[in-house]
């Protein structure tokens, strides 16, 4: 059995990209008050949001993608993170955050994300859209849990919904794009040097 070269494998960019954005559009219908939180949100952050990105994370692995295995299994971990950190005090087996730590937790995860922000400038434009809003969504959210105002966390939850919906534009084009074998979706590709690495779709 001959072995597949990284350009025959399958591209786990849209799967990733789906369940990140199919999830934080969920949570942020909440936090925007469009929805109330439910088992339903959990379960999406346990098993789309966490479980299937960690996979495409790993799946970046054998093509060399650094930057997609980072950031898929990042915040794959970060959606899991997430789900323990609301069930474990409904379990009793650890208190609830404060608003103070929940503020640090939500600013280091704008921290990392700014870092990968920077990454994307090399990247498509469709791409610059998805981090740089994620680090909007993650200052305003920690800035909301710091200050107690609810207004903030309505407005994080908008523009959650935005960010969420712009990874999955970049997930149906990418899976329209395999399958019509052309590009549907304009993505604003960036012009690279002919010797540079391909960064992949995340």
């Amino acid at each position: 059995m001959t072995r597949a070269t990284p350009s025959q494998y399958a591209n786990p960019g849209p799967l990733g990209l789906m369940g990140f954005g199919v999830t934080t559009v969920l949570l942020n219908l909440h936090n925007a008050g469009w929805i109330p939180m439910g088992s339903a949100i959990l379960a999406m952050g346990l098993v789309f949001g966490g479980l299937a990105q960690i996979m495409a994370g790993l799946l970046e692995y054998p093509k060399g993608n650094t930057f997609g295995l980072t950031a898929f299994t990042s915040y794959g971990a970060f959606w899991l993170s997430l789900v323990v950190l609301v069930c474990l005090p409904q379990v009793g087996l650890m208190p609830a955050s404060t608003p103070a730590l929940m503020a640090a937790y939500l600013f280091m995860w704008g921290i990392f994300t700014l870092i990968l922000f920077i990454g994307t400038l090399s990247a498509s434009r469709a791409l610059q859209v998805v981090f740089g809003s994620l680090v909007i969504l993650f200052m305003l959210l920690a800035a909301a849990e710091r200050s107690g105002n609810p207004a903030l966390t309505v407005v994080a939850g908008y523009e959650g919904i935005f960010c969420g919906f712009s990874a999955i534009y970049i997930a149906m084009a990418e899976i329209l794009e395999f399958q019509f074998g052309h590009a549907v979706l304009p993505l604003g590709l960036m012009p690279r040097p002919r010797t540079s690495q391909p960064i992949g779709a995340l």
